[in-house]
């Protein structure tokens, strides 16, 4: 009897967390990443354009620091990106285990 009550008390408490977490619905809460994504990409992008251009004009050379630059913005940005989206994949995937298991009354 007192394990069914743990397992009753446990489960709410985890309901009570996970509506404080996030009640946006799914389509907002997509839309949130999607300019998370955007910002976590464009950031690094001009960042390393800017600094190219300044460099390019600073010490001109043969070579194209800004367009280095701006790849290595991209990449950064891209990688930082993929991070976000990953963390964000793991967190759905965790909320959904824990909703499958209140359900199922484990």
């Amino acid at each position: 009897m007192p394990e069914k009550f743990s397992r009753g008390v446990d489960r709410q408490e985890r309901r009570r967390i996970g509506g404080r977490r996030d009640n946006r619905p799914e389509l907002l809460r997509g839309l949130g990443m999607f300019g998370l994504v955007g910002w976590a990409v464009a950031v690094p992008l001009l960042v390393g354009t800017f600094v190219g251009v300044w460099i390019d004009l600073s010490h001109p050379g043969t070579s194209s620091w800004t367009l280095m630059l701006m790849v290595l913005g991209l990449g950064v940005g891209c990688a930082h990106a993929a991070y976000w989206v990953s963390r964000e994949r793991r967190s759905i995937l965790r909320d959904k285990e824990e909703q499958g298991h209140d359900r199922d009354g484990k």
